[in-house]
């Protein structure tokens, strides 16, 4: 399922990857939790307690990624790397 299907289903969570300071300088998406990505272990039950869908972002992609594979690799299928805050921007715009 691509990025765009997902947000036209509904029923997901948008799940910001990178640091509080991040977020100051370069804006945020309203709806997402942020949950940087050295306290992802940590929060795991978090994400996991979330039901529908999860996609990840952060600034360019690749630490959204890495959430991911972490999932992943925890048995998790609803994830889904949604690319950089930007990319994320467009693509809620483009609803």
């Amino acid at each position: 399922m691509s990025i765009e299907e997902v947000l036209k289903a509904g029923n997901y969570h948008l799940i910001d990857v990178r640091e509080p300071m991040e977020l100051e300088m370069d804006g945020s998406i309203e709806e997402a939790q942020n949950i940087p990505l050295g306290e992802i272990e940590d929060r795991k039950q978090e994400v996991t307690n979330l039901a529908g869908n999860k996609i990840f972002f952060c600034r360019s992609g690749n630490r959204s990624g890495k959430a991911v594979e972490y999932f992943k690799s925890e048995g998790m299928t609803d994830v889904y790397n949604g690319g950089g805050y930007n990319d994320m921007m467009q693509q809620l715009e483009n609803l």
